[in-house]
């Protein structure tokens, strides 16, 4: 399904007998009880059966021509991963006096706040319920009907039925930080991520502007033919270069099925990828805020390619690309993956690989970023996991706690090592948690562009 159907029949089930006629049937069989003891006449549970029977069918026939009321979400299109979200289902055409339970069929296991609801509904008043919702995983997903749970009217049997039109939602990553920083500069967004800017005043490779000279600026800024002209000392800055390009690379394989806790440690464990997708799409639009040209590549389990592109447009556009992308349990290919990028982007650009690298990998990844060093500058961001730097940290008392902590020295050791030959190879290497990666990646984009690396 790839949008709104039209409105859907009810489907119906048999009526089920409720709390009342529960009781009045054990009524009855403590009756059925007493007449094998002898305490009671046969015919007083013959009487009493019929004085229970009449009521029931009665109630019945009454609950099977209740008509239904059309209902009718109002929700948005698109949604925020792992963000509550208000939901309302509207009740119109409420053709008679109805009770009846709410529960809105909502995808898979999502968490609900506000339902089941009961309701009381009249004729010609609409009735709305509000509740709300946080999807636990990014792509798309379908919302079935609207299930009710209808009461007789003597309130004897109820019966459940689905009612209202199915719909398509998208869930993407948690867009929200993004909002929040396009009220602030490019610069001071860097801050709010955690990012520790290192940026010398006015010194650049673009020509921004003359000003006035202030202490501080070196000897090379002072323009000496405005100096003579204005007879004051005159000042060129100059800013960083824009126009350049910056490619995300992402690893889709097994690596990014890994789970950390979300940063602050609220909510449930997320995925090493959807940490790097919140991460990359962080940096992705401080780029175009600078105005780079950004794109993406992803590569291993679900792939995807994002030509790089500026623009305030441009993020529309990963998103797009990239809600529905989820890590398989494949090994990735490296080189592969950097084959297909070296034949997709001329341009020189500032290439991120985002992974978590281990010992085992080394050999594909080292081929691959000397395949992409030819004409890109290479960042390469290995993921660790926070449990290892917990099991570091963690105070040593007995044989099992110790044969941990060597285990987990040495297995950081061989990464260590892993990332050394990077860097002997003229690569940039991160070794970052989930909660750094976005400072992390923040700062080496612009320490790259201060440094003039493209």
């Amino acid at each position: 399904m790839t949008g709104p159907r039209a409105r859907a029949e009810p489907a119906r089930r048999w009526p089920r007998p409720a709390p009342p006629l529960l009781a009045l049937l054990a009524a009855w069989a403590a009756i059925g009880i007493a007449v094998v003891a002898g305490l009671l006449p046969v015919i007083a549970w013959s009487w009493a059966g019929i004085a229970i029977g009449a009521p029931v069918l009665v109630d019945l026939a009454r609950l099977l021509r209740l008509k239904l009321p059309s209902v009718r979400r109002e929700m948005p299109d698109t949604w925020p991963v792992s963000v509550s979200t208000p939901v309302t289902l509207v009740f119109d055409d409420v053709p008679s006096r109805l009770r009846l339970d709410v529960f809105d069929l909502s995808p898979g296991a999502w968490r609900v706040d506000g339902l089941p609801r009961r309701l009381d509904l009249r004729p010609g008043v609409q009735a709305r319920v509000d509740y709300r919702l946080a999807p636990q995983a990014r792509g798309d997903f379908d919302f079935d009907a609207t299930q009710l749970r209808l009461h007789s009217p003597w309130r004897l049997l109820r019966r459940d039925v689905l009612a209202g039109a199915p719909r398509a939602v998208r869930v993407y990553p948690n867009f929200a930080p993004l909002a929040k920083f396009a009220m602030f500069s490019a610069e001071q967004a860097s801050r709010l991520v955690g990012a520790h800017l290192k940026r010398r005043r006015g010194e650049g490779t673009d020509f921004h502007q003359m000003r006035e000279y202030r202490v501080g600026d070196s000897m090379r800024q002072i323009d000496w033919k405005a100096t003579a002209r204005t007879r004051r000392l005159v000042s060129r800055e100059y800013q960083d270069e824009r126009n350049q390009q910056v490619v995300l690379l992402l690893d889709t394989g097994r690596r990014m099925l890994a789970r950390d806790p979300s940063p602050g440690g609220a909510g449930e464990a997320m995925s090493h990828f959807d940490h790097v997708l919140d991460a990359s799409l962080v940096v992705g639009w401080l780029a175009l805020r600078q105005g780079d040209a950004v794109g993406l590549l992803a590569h291993g389990g679900d792939a995807a390619w994002v030509p790089p592109q500026r623009g305030a447009a441009a993020i529309d556009r990963l998103l797009r690309a990239t809600y529905a992308l989820q890590p398989r349990p494949v090994a990735t290919d490296f080189l592969a993956a950097a084959t297909d990028l070296a034949l997709r982007q001329r341009r020189r650009s500032l290439v991120m690989l985002v992974t978590n690298l281990r010992d085992e990998d080394m050999d594909d990844v080292l081929a691959a970023a000397q395949l992409l060093r030819r004409r890109h500058v290479v960042c390469v961001a290995s993921l660790r996991e926070a449990a290892l730097d917990r099991a570091i940290a963690a105070e040593v008392t007995d044989l099992p706690g110790a044969l941990t902590a060597g285990a987990t020295a040495q297995y950081l050791a061989r990464r260590a090592e892993a990332h050394d030959a990077l860097r002997s190879h003229g690569v940039l290497v991160l070794d970052v948690t989930c909660a750094q990666l976005p400072a992390a990646l923040v700062e080496k984009y612009l320490a790259v562009k201060r440094d003039g690396l493209l």
